[in-house]
């Protein structure tokens, strides 16, 4: 499998085609419409903080400071300190927005890093870099005067929070509007809103080697769009499909739910089911896997994501050994599936809409059924 992904890699690089970047087919991409929900449901309300007081809540964990998604963009000292000087000259703060969960935290959507240079400046852990200012330069908070200390600790911060009851089109919306930082996709908003067992079980499984293998190491990691693809296969792997109607995002958001709510042998049963999934589709396609392809195709080209959502759950039912008993069976009729106009057209123009998906879920299983026998859900 290794060997798989360094070829895939040595293509990308002669090609000019960036690692770990590849756009996926059929992915809604983000930049997210308001939809049909009504503008006086979206349930945002604000509340008055001290920093003293979101300090205390931060150390009991109520707010949540550590998506992975913002681990890679840490303000210099320089600019943390430069927020500290703005508190202590009483220049008023931009607002904070934050979004309740179903756990009652709250999960920062912006502000993370004005809220972490409070906490560490509190704690001691920051040493002001204010060159201008002697009489601050170098100082911690317990070195200034108990007047600056107060000062600090009892400046009024302003907070939006978007309640866990909105609908999750507007908490995504609203999330990728007011987030003034690092533009997020959708699926690192998810990472943020749905934080716990489901997450990273994600993380996990879009680590491993045969993930590599299958979807040709080409994702984008930092998107997260390599986490988006597991939790596809969660969500229709776990989820009925009448459910589905038609809107991903809050389908996806669903399936984070559940998933932080089973039990750790469920998610090990699951995270069984994918990699085998995986094992039995690299088996057939090799660097093929989940991409529109024809039988004597050279050429490697993206990763189609209704493809991914069939496949991957098809496949996660059946033993490697059965599948391997029937490559050639299996192959063959996967092939007639993608020359049916109706089935090509359902994984390429407008995939998502439930009418579709259900369409292309029943072809598909009713076409493994007569390869390699009936499965039970």
């Amino acid at each position: 499998m290794q060997e798989a992904r360094s070829d895939d890699a040595m293509e990308a690089q002669q090609s000019g085609e960036p690692i770990d970047s590849e756009e996926i087919e059929g992915l809604d991409h983000d930049g997210g419409s308001w939809g049909d929900y009504p503008l006086d449901d979206l349930l945002i309300r604000h509340e008055n903080r001290t920093i003293h007081d979101v300090v205390r809540r931060i150390v009991q964990n109520t707010y949540v400071m550590d998506p992975d998604f913002q681990r890679e963009f840490i303000w210099s000292e320089y600019k943390q300190s430069k927020l500290i000087e703005s508190v202590i000259m009483r220049i008023p703060l931009p607002v904070f927005y934050m979004a309740e969960d179903d756990e009652g935290r709250m999960v920062v959507v912006d502000g993370l890093q004005r809220l972490s240079t409070f906490q560490r400046f509190v704690k001691n852990e920051l040493s002001l870099r204010l060159p201008d200012r002697s009489e601050l330069n170098g100082r911690r908070f317990s070195e200034l005067s108990s007047k600056l200390q107060n000062r600090v600790e009892d400046c009024n911060l302003i907070f939006y929070i978007i309640d866990s009851k909105a609908p999750e089109q507007a908490r995504l919306d609203i999330f990728e509007r007011v987030n003034s930082g690092e533009p997020l996709t959708r699926q690192q908003m998810r990472n943020s809103l749905f934080m716990g067992p489901a997450t990273r079980f994600l993380k996990k499984e879009a680590g491993t080697e045969i993930f590599a293998a299958a979807t040709g190491g080409s994702l984008n990691k930092k998107k997260m769009r390599d986490r988006e693809l597991v939790n596809r296969f969660c969500a229709f792997q776990i989820l009925p499909l009448v459910e589905y109607d038609g809107d991903m995002d809050k389908f996806l958001a669903q399936c984070l739910r559940r998933m932080n709510k089973m039990s750790e042998d469920d998610l090990r049963h699951l995270g069984e089911a994918f990699r085998r999934s995986l094992a039995n589709n690299y088996g057939l396609f090799g660097r093929h896997s989940f991409r529109k392809h024809a039988q004597e195709q050279d050429r490697r080209v993206v990763l189609n994501a209704s493809l991914w959502d069939v496949m991957s759950t098809g496949l996660s039912r059946y033993a490697p050994k059965q599948v391997e008993s029937h490559y050639e069976e299996v192959r063959s009729a996967f092939y007639d599936l993608l020359e049916n106009e109706d089935f090509n057209t359902a994984i390429t123009y407008g995939p998502n809409g439930a009418r579709k998906v259900r369409y292309r879920f029943e072809t598909t299983r009713k076409m493994l059924k007569e390869v390699l026998g009936a499965y039970t859900d």
